[in-house]
């Protein structure tokens, strides 16, 4: 009988990542399994260019080693466009962590997952991300310094949950400005996807602001809290993203966004906390031609970044929190430019980040 990391790795159902490595200007990768705690992690650290690697651990059940390194690829390398756009002097990194299917010792495996981040000498920083925790960190903290997000951490969140869903409603502010040229969330209609984390604080937020919601999740218990505390309409995942609202906001996972499904779209502006929620750039540009705004991911949902990289340096909390308020700022520059320059939205965060990731002093 094969064991957990024997079928994993052999999976011949699932592509190469090596292909994708090439494509995203690698960069290097680091995969380890440790036997004592049943630990298969990959390290993807897509620049240095700017600074160590930032990136949160993800804690997931994948179908196969491949598909778990290029979720890891993909995200490193949106969180050094995230870094660089938002100025911060940080590289790109991403850890996952492949969560086995009986569990026994989440501590032994995170403590594993300290001495694997400790032998990278400090080119990457680790953080929570899904399917992990503060108390995660908190044990990745005994073993390595270069972690950032846990709860000795003096700043008024130790999640950076809030402040990521803080950043998210400011970007969806302006995204309202540029299309409807209006200053206030009262009465727009946004439909989120996702509620359990970083979804449940954007909703607390856009509810605060006047905004009428509408929610989907597969958590039942995330669905009736949100329902109950913000008056939220429950709608089917699989009808999510043909909603007639005037914001969708994907806050899940990624690849939200494909060829089967974004002729479907009615909202004209899409904008939430979710990475990668295109399938692919194309997506972009088909937005455009639908005439549907589209805000950068990476862009939108940087402020998680921005709170965790200012605990880990000992800066001004709040400073932190006004670098999270500029996001308004930039997505706001980014659409005027998109406008003005008749592409997609995508093109011109591409380069901005671009421009400050390859820029030598």
């Amino acid at each position: 009988m094969k064991s957990f990391t024997d079928k994993i790795v052999s999976d011949p159902h699932h592509p190469s990542f090596f292909p994708t490595f090439r494509q995203l200007g690698y960069g290097d990768l680091h995969i380890k399994y440790d036997e004592s705690s049943d630990m298969l992690a990959i390290i993807a650290i897509h620049s240095t260019h700017l600074g160590p690697a930032l990136g949160g651990c993800r804690f997931l059940s994948y179908p196969s080693l491949d598909a778990a390194i290029l979720d890891a690829m993909r995200l490193a390398h949106g969180m050094s466009y995230k870094a660089a756009i938002s100025n911060l002097p940080l590289g790109g990194g991403k850890a996952v962590v492949i969560r086995p299917p009986n569990l026994t010792d989440r501590t032994r495996i995170f403590r594993s997952l300290g001495h694997f981040i400790n032998e990278l000498g400090g080119r990457y920083i680790t953080a929570e991300d899904s399917g992990t925790s503060v108390a995660d960190m908190d044990i990745v903290r005994t073993v390595t310094p270069y972690v950032t997000g846990h709860s000795s951490q003096s700043f008024s969140f130790k999640d950076p949950a809030p402040i990521t869903a803080f950043g998210v409603r400011r970007g969806i502010e302006a995204a309202i400005k540029h299309r409807f040229h209006q200053h206030s969330l009262a009465g727009i209609r946004v439909t989120i996807q996702g509620v359990g984390h970083v979804g449940y604080h954007l909703a607390k937020e856009l509810s605060q602001q006047g905004a009428k919601l509408t929610i989907c999740d597969i958590n039942q218990e995330a669905l009736q809290r949100c329902a109950e505390e913000f008056r939220a309409q429950i709608i089917a995942p699989e009808d999510v993203h043909k909603v007639e609202c005037d914001v969708f906001s994907p806050c899940a996972l990624g690849n939200v966004i494909h060829s089967k499904n974004i002729k479907e779209i009615r909202a004209p502006i899409i904008a939430g906390s979710a990475n990668n929620q295109l399938e692919g750039p194309e997506m972009a540009q088909q937005l455009k031609d639908q005439g549907i705004l589209y805000a950068p991911d990476y862009a939108l949902n940087a402020g998680g970044l921005i709170y965790v990289a200012a605990q880990y340096s000992n800066q001004n909390e709040q400073s932190a929190k006004e670098k999270v308020e500029n996001i308004y700022n930039t997505m706001l520059m980014i659409f005027e430019c998109a406008q003005n320059e008749n592409l997609p939205t995508l093109t011109i965060a591409d380069r901005l980040a671009e421009q400050r990731l390859h820029h030598s002093a």
